[in-house]
């Protein structure tokens, strides 16, 4: 696994498709990367070996292929969320006016647990990009605040609003709209065994954690990335 490194944290990677940046970190026990993704290009088709991801489309249309055949290919609107497992292979595509803008779920963070299958941009086989694709965070570069209980962030992005919250139950999470996304960047949801149920990097929406809290307990506090329409 990789260590913290201020590389993450303070560049944007430019990529052939559009750029990507760490929005977020946990340690490295998770970490949050803003995906801008241009109309008609695409990420490769590629998986990560040990560690799980997920997605929250905030803006625009994409077109998400999981497996290695097209014909799995679904479209998602903003805002929607998909989880992918370990080692499944995967690509997002940018398919409406203004390309797609998403947010990417890793757990653990390791930037080079990755293996391209097929690339646009002659890419296949080959490592993350290092220094040499990479530029300072400017101001313009939206970077989320540490949570802290009490102090909600909100931020707009596309059409989405989100929220970055701390709970230490669940009252005020499962009154929200069913359609409402949440993502797990810290704390954990238990058995009565101290086992967990949820955890760093899950994405799950508020009908789920309304099943979930009659039978399971917030560990400590919850930190949770809401977003809305």
């Amino acid at each position: 696994m990789i260590k913290k490194s201020s590389f993450y944290d303070n560049k944007v990677v430019m990529k052939p498709w559009g750029y990507e940046y760490t929005i977020y970190r946990h340690l490295n026990k998770l970490s949050v990367t803003y995906l801008k993704i241009k109309k008609n290009h695409r990420t490769s088709l590629h998986c990560h070996p040990k560690k799980k991801t997920g997605f929250i489309v905030l803006d625009g249309k994409a077109k998400i292929q999981l497996g290695l055949w097209k014909e799995t290919s679904e479209y998602y609107s903003a805002p929607s969320k998909l989880m992918i497992r370990t080692g499944l292979f995967h690509s997002i595509e940018g398919v409406s006016k203004n390309g797609v803008t998403a947010l990417e779920f890793e757990t653990p963070m390791d930037k080079h647990d990755l293996v391209r299958f097929k690339d646009d941009y002659g890419r296949r086989k080959k490592p993350y990009e290092g220094k040499n694709y990479s530029k300072k965070i400017d101001e313009n570069f939206i970077k989320f605040k540490k949570p802290l209980f009490g102090k909600d962030q909100f931020y707009k992005i596309g059409k989405s609003k989100i929220f970055i919250e701390v709970h230490k139950n669940f009252k005020k999470i499962i009154n929200k709209n069913n359609s409402t996304i949440f993502a797990i960047l810290g704390g954990k949801i238990i058995d009565n065994r101290g086992r967990n149920i949820i955890s760093y990097g899950d994405i799950i929406r508020t009908g789920t954690l309304k099943k979930i809290s009659q039978v399971f307990k917030i560990k400590e506090k919850l930190i949770v990335l809401r977003v809305t329409k």
